[in-house]
């Protein structure tokens, strides 16, 4: 009885696996595509902060932080702004812990859906394997249910099964890839945010604050 239910799943449940491989592939482009630029532009802005603050400290003049744009749009130019605001009001006397508070809450707008690629990327696979059990399972359940059908018959039932596995390696493999790139990505902007900060901390104690 048991078995004969899970046949019974099985005869529709493969095309259901397809149809969930696809909305996760749909979904997950969007949020690829979402982040791709969204990064891409913080990091652009993050690049050249870091250049600046570079410069200053190769050249020793780290009072070139007041002349750095401050623009309230970017990650960088806000803790700038709030950095040397906090400098003229309380020295360098907690500024390292007013950045590290900064980025902790930067930190999940930067890794919004990344979490979700990540479990896209990982269970897809499966999820497309579960799709090719199911209709390998149906193939040979036909065979057995009728006597009349051929090799033929259960070889295309099981080319179809596969299509399920093919179908979860391409959802998975953009969502990894994309994973790591954007994770590369946020390392680089939390780090361009370390810069600022050791820049920052330099000014102060130079000025004696």
């Amino acid at each position: 009885m048991l078995t004969e239910r899970i046949f019974a799943v099985a005869q529709i449940a493969d095309q259901i696996v397809l149809w969930i491989l696809i909305a996760l592939s749909v979904v997950s482009l969007g949020m690829i595509l979402e982040r791709f630029f969204y990064l891409r532009k913080i990091s652009t802005n993050s690049d050249e902060a870091r250049a600046r603050v570079r410069a200053a400290i190769q050249s020793h003049s780290v009072e070139d932080i007041e002349s750095m744009p401050k623009n309230p749009e970017t990650i960088d130019g806000r803790a700038l702004a709030y950095a040397m605001k906090h400098i003229k009001e309380s020295g360098s006397k907690g500024l390292e812990e007013a950045f590290n508070s900064y980025a902790l809450t930067e930190r999940p707008d930067l890794e919004r859906f990344l979490s979700f690629l990540a479990t896209v990327g990982s269970n897809a696979p499966y999820i497309g394997l579960l799709g090719t059990v199911l209709g390998i399972m149906k193939a040979f359940n036909d065979l057995a249910s009728s006597p009349d059908a051929g090799q033929q018959t259960v070889m295309a039932g099981i080319s179809l099964a596969l299509v399920a596995t093919a179908s979860g390696l391409f959802v998975a493999i953009p969502a990894v890839i994309s994973y790591n790139y954007f994770q590369r990505q946020v390392r680089g902007i939390l780090q361009g945010l370390d810069s600022v900060k050791e820049l920052c901390l330099s000014y102060a104690k130079k000025k004696g604050l």
